[in-house]
C-alpha cells in the first residue's frame, strides 16, 4: 500500500512566493492654468467627463489669424484630450451676434447702401465729405494708438486723393460719365469716413431688429466655413447670445437679488467693490494687476457704452454692464428694466452656466480676454452661483503677430483665414501651429511656414518609402522577418521616442516637442533603411510599418491628416485618398516594371532615344499626374504617389537648382578663362618694359628699365628700390616661362 496522504504532502513541491515588478509613478496631465500662472495636474471633477467652454468670435467681419491662432490651437488641445488622454470631453462654444461692434457695423452697412442706392449730385457728394471730414479730423488729432492713426491718416489721403479729380471735374463743368467716373471712386474710397459720418447722424433712425441680425448671420456662416477648411471640429453646442435672452435677464435678475447688481436708468451694472469685500469673492483673478484700468474697461464695455452719461450711471468707475438701456437705433428686449440688450461679459456666462452648471472643467479664449472679459465672467457667474470655483482650469492661447509685427489693417498685414488658406494647406497650418506652445506668441512668417512644409515634405517621404517597402510581393510567412541587432536597436528606439512623445503631451501638452520626437525617430528610421540599401538587404517592413502607423496615428490625434489614412497623409481630394491609391498604384506598379525592361534592353543594344523618352516619362509626364519615379542603381524603382502641386514645384526647385548649378560651373570657366588670359598677358610683358609706362609715378630709369626717381625727380629711397627689384625679379622669371612655352609651341 501507498503512504498516507500526509506523507504524499510532505512531497509536494510549492510554488514559489511571486514578487510583483517594480513600477515609476505614472506621468500626469498637466495644464497650464492662469488663474494659477503655473502647471497644474488636471483633474476633471467628475471621473473622465470634462466640461469645456470656449469664447466664440464676435461675428461683425472676416475671420483672420488671430481666430485661427484661438481656435486651431484649442482643436488641437481637445483632441489630445479626447483622443489621446481618453477624456469624455463635451465642447460648448458660443456665437456673439449681439454687440456694439455689430450694432454699429449693421448700422454703417445699411445707411451706407441707402445712401449709395441713391447717389447724390457729384457737388453734392463733395459737399457731404467735407462735411465727414471734420469730426473724422478731430478724432484723428485725439487718437493717440499709433497703428490707428496710421490708418487714419492713410485713409484721410486716399480720400484726399479721389477728391481732387471730382472737384476738378465740377470746376470745369463736365458731365456725364466724365463725372459719374470720379464720383464713383470717391464714394469707394470714401465708404468708411462716410459710413461714421451717416451712422453719427441718421444712426437712431435704423430700428428694425432684422438689420442687426443680418450682418451677424452672414458672418457666422463664413466663419463656420473658415472652421471646416481648417479642420477644427465643430463644437458638441453651440449658444448665440441671440437665442439665450431670457436666459441671460434671469441670470441678470438672480446678481441683482444676490445683492451683487443694481439697477441704474435702466441699465444694470455689477458692484464689483460689494463683490470684492463679500466673504468668499475676490475680483480679479487672473489679472489682479489690471483691476481698475480704465482704458480696458471701456474698451470691455464697447463704443456705444462709453458716453459720459453712461459712466456717470456706475457707483464705481470699475463697475461694468451686465445688462444695457437700449439707445435709438439699438436692437433691444424688453425685460424688467425696461428696454434693453445684454452686456458683452454677461453672455457667455449666462450660457456657459445654462449648459455646464454651477462648474465647469476648463473654460478657454484668446489672452487679450483675460482681463476684463474673462475676470468679469468669474464675477458675475459667482455672484450668480455664490461660489469661488466657476472655472477649474482657465487656459488662454497665446498672441499672434506677422513677421514679428502686430497684425493691423494700418500695416496692411491683416490676413485673413481665407488668404491664409490660398498660400498654404491646412495641415500646413496646422503644423505650423503645432510646432509652437500654445500658449506662447506664434509668429506666422514666412519662415515660420517654411519649417511647417519642410516638417511635412521629410514626414511624407517616409511615408512614401514605407508603402513602397510594403507594396514589394511576399508570402504570408516571409512577412514576418528575423531580427538582428539592428532592429532591436531600432526598435527599443520606437519605444523610447514614444515614451518621450507621451511626456510632452503630458507637460502642457507640449505638441512642439512632440513633434521633434516624432521627427527624430524618422531619422533614426531612415538611418536604418540606408544602412540595409547599402547593405544590399530589404529593411524590416513589420517594423516599419508599426512606426509609419503611430506616426499616422498621432498626426490624426493632432488634426494634421484630416481623412481616413491608415498610413500617412492622404493623396487626392477629401474622400478620394484611400480609393485613388489602392486603385492606381498596381497600374502604376506595372509601368514601372515595363519601363525598366524597356531600359534595360535599350542599355544594351545603345539605344540612346529610347532612354530619354524613358526620363522624360519620369521627368515631365508623371509628375503631371501627381506620379513620382525614383531610380536607383541596381534597385527596382521606387513609385510613388504625391500631391501633383507639390510634385510641381519640386521640379520646378530641382530645375532652378541644376540651372544655378550650371550657371556657377559657366562663371567659373569663365573666371578661369580670364585669370589664365591675365596672367598670359602679363606674362608677355619683358621685365626691361614693366615700369616704363608708368610714367606718372616715376620720371627716370636705369639701363634695365627699374625707376631710379620719382614723378617729381626725387631719387628713390633704398627701400622702394629694392621694392621694385623684387617686382622686376618676379616679372623675369615669368616673361622666361612664356619666352619657354613659345618655343616649345604651347602658347600663342
Amino acid at each position: 500500500m501507498a503512504g498516507s496522504s500526509a506523507e504524499q504532502g510532505k512531497g509536494r513541491r510549492a510554488q514559489p512566493q511571486w514578487s510583483p515588478p517594480a513600477r515609476s509613478e505614472p506621468c500626469q496631465l498637466r495644464l497650464y492654468n492662469s488663474l494659477t500662472r503655473r502647471k497644474d495636474v488636471f483633474v476633471p471633477q467628475d471621473g473622465k467627463r470634462v466640461t469645456w467652454y470656449c469664447c466664440g468670435p464676435t461675428v461683425y467681419d472676416a475671420s483672420h489669424m488671430g481666430h485661427a491662432r484661438s481656435y486651431i490651437s484649442f482643436d488641437i488641445l481637445r483632441r489630445v484630450l479626447r483622443d489621446y488622454f481618453k477624456f469624455d470631453v463635451f465642447y460648448c462654444m458660443n456665437i456673439t451676434d449681439v454687440d456694439d461692434k455689430i450694432i454699429k457695423r449693421a448700422r454703417q452697412n445699411h445707411l451706407f447702401e441707402r445712401y449709395r442706392q441713391k447717389p447724390p449730385q457729384a457737388a453734392q457728394l463733395l459737399e457731404d465729405v467735407r462735411t465727414a471730414l471734420k469730426p473724422f479730423s478731430v478724432k484723428l488729432s485725439e487718437t493717440t494708438d499709433p497703428d490707428k492713426k496710421q490708418m487714419l491718416e492713410r485713409l484721410e489721403r486716399a480720400v484726399a486723393l479721389a477728391a481732387a479729380p471730382l472737384e476738378e471735374a465740377v470746376g470745369r463743368s463736365l458731365a456725364g460719365e466724365e463725372l459719374d467716373g470720379p464720383a464713383q471712386v470717391l464714394l469707394e474710397e470714401a465708404k468708411d469716413l462716410l459710413s461714421d459720418w451717416l451712422d453719427s447722424t441718421h444712426g437712431s433712425e435704423v430700428t428694425d431688429n432684422s438689420i442687426f441680425s443680418k450682418l451677424p448671420k452672414f458672418w457666422e456662416e463664413e466663419f463656420h466655413r473658415d472652421m471646416e477648411a481648417l479642420n477644427v471640429l465643430p463644437p458638441d453646442v453651440l449658444t448665440r447670445v441671440s437665442e439665450y435672452v431670457p436666459e441671460i435677464v434671469n441670470f441678470v435678475q438672480k446678481i441683482v437679488d444676490n445683492g451683487y447688481g443694481y439697477v441704474s436708468n435702466g441699465s444694470v451694472y455689477f458692484d464689483t467693490v460689494k463683490f470684492a469685500s463679500s466673504e468668499g469673492h475676490c475680483y480679479g483673478k487672473l489679472v489682479p494687476e489690471a483691476v481698475g484700468d480704465q482704458k480696458a474697461l471701456q474698451e470691455g464695455e464697447g463704443d456705444l457704452s462709453i458716453s459720459a452719461e453712461r459712466l456717470s450711471e456706475k457707483r464705481s468707475p470699475s463697475d461694468f454692464a451686465l445688462w444695457k438701456a437700449s439707445k435709438p437705433g439699438e436692437p433691444s428686449w424688453l425685460c424688467p428694466w425696461g428696454k434693453g440688450r445684454p452686456g458683452w461679459h454677461i453672455e457667455c456666462s449666462a450660457m456657459a452656466g445654462t449648459l455646464l452648471g454651477a462648474s465647469m472643467d476648463i473654460h478657454g479664449g484668446g489672452f487679450d480676454l483675460r482681463f476684463p472679459h474673462h475676470d468679469n465672467e468669474l464675477a458675475q457667474s459667482e455672484a450668480y452661483f455664490e461660489n469661488d470655483c466657476w472655472v477649474r482650469y482657465f487656459l488662454h492661447t497665446g498672441h499672434l503677430t506677422i513677421a514679428g509685427c502686430k497684425m493691423s489693417k494700418s500695416l496692411k498685414n491683416f490676413i485673413t483665414i481665407k488668404d491664409a488658406l490660398k498660400k498654404h494647406s491646412a495641415r500646413q497650418l496646422r503644423l505650423a501651429f503645432l510646432m509652437h506652445a500654445w500658449k506662447d506668441t506664434l509668429d506666422y512668417s514666412a519662415n515660420t511656414m517654411e519649417s511647417a512644409l519642410q516638417y511635412e515634405r521629410f514626414l511624407n517621404e517616409f511615408f512614401l518609402n514605407v508603402k513602397d517597402l510594403l507594396r514589394a510581393p511576399v508570402d504570408v510567412a516571409g512577412q514576418f522577418e528575423k531580427w538582428e541587432d539592428a532592429e532591436t536597436e531600432l526598435n527599443e528606439s520606437f519605444y523610447d521616442r514614444k515614451c518621450a512623445v507621451h511626456r510632452a503631451l503630458c507637460d502642457n501638452v507640449d505638441t512642439r516637442t512632440a513633434l521633434e520626437e516624432m521627427r527624430a525617430l524618422v531619422s533614426q528610421c531612415n538611418l536604418y533603411v540606408a544602412a540595409h540599401k547599402a547593405a544590399r538587404r530589404r529593411p524590416n517592413r513589420g517594423l516599419l510599418e508599426s512606426v509609419a502607423r503611430y506616426l499616422t496615428h498621432m498626426l490624426k490625434i493632432f488634426g494634421a491628416i484630416e481623412e481616413e489614412s491608415s498610413l500617412g497623409f492622404p493623396v487626392g481630394g477629401p474622400g478620394t485618398s484611400l480609393n485613388l491609391e489602392s486603385t492606381v498604384m498596381p497600374y502604376l506598379q506595372v509601368l514601372s516594371e515595363f519601363r525598366e525592361g524597356v531600359r534595360r534592353i535599350a542599355r544594351e543594344h545603345k539605344v540612346p532615344e529610347v532612354l530619354q523618352l524613358s526620363d522624360a516619362l519620369r521627368d515631365d509626364i508623371l509628375p503631371e499626374l501627381g506620379v513620382r519615379l525614383e531610380d536607383h542603381e541596381g534597385l527596382p524603382t521606387v513609385v510613388k504617389l504625391v500631391d501633383r502641386d507639390a510634385l510641381l514645384r519640386e521640379r520646378e526647385e530641382k530645375r532652378r537648382a541644376e540651372e544655378e548649378k550650371r550657371r556657377k560651373k559657366e562663371d567659373a570657366a569663365r573666371k578661369r578663362q580670364e585669370q589664365e588670359a591675365a596672367k598670359l598677358a602679363k606674362m608677355k610683358i619683358s621685365p626691361s618694359e614693366m615700369f616704363l609706362s608708368e610714367t606718372d609715378k616715376y620720371s627716370q630709369f636705369d639701363e634695365n628699365g627699374l625707376p631710379t626717381h620719382d614723378a617729381e625727380g626725387k631719387e628713390l629711397s633704398k627701400g622702394q628700390a629694392k621694392k621694385l627689384k623684387k617686382l622686376f625679379e618676379v616679372q623675369e622669371k615669368l616673361h622666361k616661362e612664356y619666352l619657354q612655352s613659345v618655343q616649345n609651341g604651347s602658347s600663342q
